[in-house]
């Protein structure tokens, strides 16, 4: 073999391996999608669904979660709180809501064209990252 042969080579075996990464990744999205699908079902909806004409086909989810900030730790939380996270997936929204004192709410509306990854811990089951574009 040439030096341009084995180059060759490496390249392609780059290739390969970055085509079966990238299957990987997909499988393990469609994994955390079908979780996170199972435990909806499994869990009734706490805040009221509006009402409207037509019947949704994916009605909206609402989930308990506590914020987990790791990565670039954004703000200063100190205790972790709990959280109300609505997912509307027809809407293409993610609500996050936080209860504050004297009954005031504080929330955050994320459309799905901001969302770029959804991350399934593998050390943690019920652990699931969200990266935003920003």
């Amino acid at each position: 073999q040439t030096a341009g042969q084995s180059g060759e080579q490496e390249l392609e075996n780059l290739v390969l391996k970055l085509s079966v990464l990238k299957d990987f990744l997909s499988s393990i999205e469609k994994k955390a999608l079908k979780a996170l699908q199972e435990m909806s079902s499994a869990t009734p909806a706490i805040l009221p669904q509006p009402l409207s004409c037509k019947v949704k086909s994916i009605p909206v989810q609402t989930f308990e979660v506590k914020l987990d900030i790791t990565l670039g730790d954004l703000t200063k939380i100190g205790k972790s709180q709990k959280y109300t996270l609505s997912v509307d997936v027809e809407g293409g929204k993610l609500v996050v809501l936080k209860k504050q004192k004297d009954s005031q709410e504080d929330w955050n509306t994320f459309t799905h064209d901001k969302i770029r990854q959804l991350i399934k811990s593998q050390r943690v089951q019920n652990k699931l990252g969200i990266v935003f574009e920003k």
